[in-house]
């Protein structure tokens, strides 16, 4: 009987996390269509599930002289996810909260730097849900 539990409880286990996973996946399509054609991908999709005032950190290097197009998406609509990059000494760069929570920001890079990306939903929108940050450059 405790074998049956068992396998049930991971059983279930795995199909939420392949839920998870497959609504970020979808979230990451959605933020994607933010990089437009003037802008290259770095590649990479930053993620995280949010729950409440739950915040997700992901680091980045931005480099001298590039023009770098920031979107954050949670859910499939616009402004639902608040942004902010903030650099070593957790100086705030950015926020989108000082702009209608957009859902990209395009910056000019002066001076090669280590970032971190904060993001959180925004609790007046959502209380739960994946969370999702793309970066392009400028070609």
């Amino acid at each position: 009987m405790k074998l049956r539990i068992s396998f049930l409880l991971t059983g279930l286990t795995v199909l939420l996390n392949n839920s998870s996973q497959a609504q970020c996946d979808s979230i990451a399509d959605y933020c994607q269509r933010h990089i437009t054609s003037e802008y290259i991908s770095d590649g990479q999709t930053y993620r995280a599930l949010l729950s409440g005032d739950d915040a997700a950190e992901f680091h980045t290097t931005l480099f001298k002289g590039n023009t770098y197009r920031v979107a954050a998406c949670s859910g499939n609509s616009d402004n639902n996810l608040i942004f902010k990059i903030v650099d070593q000494d957790k100086n705030i760069l950015f926020s989108n909260a000082d702009y209608s929570t957009a859902a990209f920001w395009d910056f000019h890079i002066e001076n090669t730097m280590s970032v971190t990306i904060e993001s959180m939903l925004d609790s007046n929108k959502s209380d739960s849900g994946c969370a999702v940050i793309v970066i392009g450059f400028r070609k």
